[in-house]
């Protein structure tokens, strides 16, 4: 398909309008990580710095030095909220319910510390 100028209705052939330094991050320990990365606000209960994403939630996994444009990797062990529980505030597991639409979606259950079983407690958000 042509690249068409809307305005004069001439074929378009400029490929790209800047140079590109594209960079791969191979996880969290890398130099680039977390450039443009903002830190996360400390939503709820949750008491502490992820000590893998450092409160960012996310990270670069490819950045462009030129233009910033980037793709990035979700933290694992904090599911992108930045911070993890510490103390005997109730555990937040990722769970789906049904909407009274009938529809599936995306809950957070919070379960009392001392009900979590041991499946529970080695979860992400459970301790840093």
């Amino acid at each position: 398909m042509a690249n068409i100028d809307r305005y004069t209705g001439t074929e378009n052939k400029a490929k790209m309008p800047h140079t590109s330094n594209v960079v791969h991050c191979d996880g969290p320990d890398c130099a680039h990580a977390f450039d443009v990365v903002p830190l996360q606000p400390r939503n709820g209960s949750l008491d502490a710095l992820c000590p893998k994403c450092d409160g960012h939630g996310a990270w670069n996994t490819e950045i462009d030095l030129v233009s910033f444009r980037c793709k990035r990797a979700i933290c694992d062990r904090c599911y992108g909220a930045g911070w993890v529980e510490t103390g005997s505030d109730p555990i937040g597991l990722p769970d789906i319910e049904l909407a009274p639409s009938g529809m599936p979606r995306w809950t957070t259950r919070l379960i009392p510390r001392e009900d979590a079983t041991e499946q529970d407690m080695t979860g992400p958000l459970a301790s840093p």
